[in-house]
């Protein structure tokens, strides 16, 4: 590349030349670095490295399995773990290495049922400490961070149903790794000095009740994010630690973990409102963590007196209606909810009531069903409970919707009621059936007539998912990426 006179570009200043690569995408900034030791200089200066988004394992980014990408993984952290103020790792399934039980997607096969599976677990459990330590011992000093959000996929890193403790102990003896993961999480915590964003999320062997006491003082009164979800642990997030993070405006917990004495100390006026709240409720964790002691109605009338603009992000994974019945309080500022289930059904009483409860404040309603047959909310046809939610709730933007039948009569009276307000309807097309009795009037395809109808009600183009993939996720990383989203909104 020539300049003007003949010069070129490796005159020019390294300032200039870190200003130029400052706007390359990470990938192309790492294959820039290849080109010469000068840019090679240029491109690892810290102002260009103050965000780091990593996702490792599952072939990832076409990176090759999760041990693969384990040199790439000490590479980038070595050159920018210590001064990184920003850090998002997501921890994914190692590609080949789950089997997918048959006829039912997204459910793994327990190792039990494949011998050969458990030394696949073990190399994947194996890569995972192994990252998680080369990723914590890098950022161990780093007194800038100011965003640390951690995610793990609980398919493989939880031991609830699948990888049994057993397994962990076979790669970890003694838990040696998990103790000496668990310590370097304390000195980064207690070594932070500006943190503003703590997110741990499904992480194995990472978080334990104690860890936040290690969080240091300054790091505690800047907070105003935290995030620790675990289904197998007890609370992870104390009243008493709580009491620090006086400048917290948004708190993602297990639905269980939020205690009416959690709700009492937020409300308290001392310290700032509450802005978003994250709760996930799993009905498979519900005989060891119960609902009892949860926030009461007038838990949540005070927490909204003391937080006027709090609005809440539920997910129900797996949860019978009448234990929805008793989560889903009247205060409760309710904005977005997920009902997700294998085996559960979702009642039409129940999203009677989501409708009229919460018909001023919800704006997201995902409804998510992964078994056979579809089953029929509305057993009246003419108020079929789908199309009152879209009628009553009147600042409804997203909808999406697969494993329930959706007559198609229906789907174009929301789309009609909502209009260009409904910002993402999303409903698989094998979820959506057409009533007999309306073919006789009607002329042409059906599925047709049912995409222009729709389209004109939106104001825009509209196509139902082909691929249930489109709407269908692991539910947790769904719930994670979720939070995160509606977090940063605040």
């Amino acid at each position: 590349m020539a300049l003007y006179g003949g010069v070129g570009a490796m005159a020019l200043p390294n300032e200039l030349i870190v200003h130029i690569f400052s706007f390359l995408s990470d990938r192309d900034k790492l294959r820039a670095s290849s080109v010469c030791s000068r840019w090679r200089e240029c491109l690892f200066y810290p102002s260009l490295w103050t965000e780091l988004k990593l996702r490792v394992g599952g072939g990832a980014n076409q990176g090759g399995s999760g041990s693969e990408q384990t040199p790439r993984l000490e590479f980038l952290m070595r050159k920018f773990g210590s001064f990184v103020r920003e850090l998002h790792l997501e921890v994914a399934p190692v590609d080949g290495y789950l089997s997918p039980l048959s006829g039912v997607e997204g459910r793994i096969e327990p190792v039990e049922r494949d011998p050969q599976l458990l030394d696949r677990w073990k190399d994947a459990m194996i890569t995972y400490l192994e990252q998680v330590l080369c990723v914590l011992g890098c950022i161990r000093n780093n007194r800038n961070l100011q965003k640390l959000s951690l995610y793990g996929d609980t398919c493989v890193l939880q031991d609830e149903g699948t990888v049994q403790n057993a397994h962990l102990q076979q790669v970890d003896q003694g838990g040696k790794k998990i103790k000496e993961i668990q310590q370097l999480l304390v000195e980064v915590l207690s070594n932070s000095r500006k943190i503003k964003w703590l997110s741990s999320a499904f992480m194995l062997g990472v978080v334990t009740p104690c860890s936040l006491a290690s969080l240091s003082n300054p790091s505690a009164s800047s907070l105003e994010h935290l995030c620790l979800l675990d289904n197998q642990l007890p609370c992870l997030v104390s009243p008493v630690e709580l009491e620090r993070l006086v400048h917290l405006r948004s708190l993602a917990l297990d639905f269980c973990d939020f205690t009416s004495e959690l709700s009492h100390l937020l409300a308290g006026g001392d310290r700032a409102p509450l802005h978003r709240l994250s709760l996930l409720l799993n009905g498979a964790a519900l005989e060891a963590k119960p609902l009892d002691g949860t926030a009461s109605e007038d838990d949540w009338k005070a927490l909204v007196q003391c937080s006027a603009n709090l609005r809440v992000y539920v997910m129900a994974l797996d949860v019978c209606s009448q234990d929805l019945l008793r989560v889903l309080k009247p205060s409760l500022p309710l904005e977005r909810i997920h009902l997700d289930s294998y085996s559960t059904l979702v009642t039409d009483g129940t999203l009677e009531l989501i409708a009229q409860q919460y018909n001023k404040t919800l704006s997201h309603f995902v409804l998510m069903r992964d078994d056979t047959g579809f089953p029929d909310l509305g057993i009246n046809r003419n108020e079929d409970p789908l199309v009152l939610l879209a009628w009553r709730c009147v600042h409804l933007s997203v909808l999406i919707i697969h494993g329930y039948t959706v007559w198609s009569h229906n789907l174009v009276a929301i789309s009609r009621l909502r209009g260009s307000s409904l910002k993402v309807l999303a409903v698989s097309e094998e979820s959506i059936d057409f009533d007999p009795d309306q073919r006789v009037f009607m002329e042409g395809d059906p599925v047709h007539n049912l995409v222009k109808e729709v389209s004109l009600g939106l104001g825009r183009v509209w196509h139902p998912s082909m691929d249930s993939n489109l709407v269908l996720s692991e539910p947790t990383q769904h719930f994670h990426r979720e939070m995160q989203s509606f977090s940063l909104g605040m």
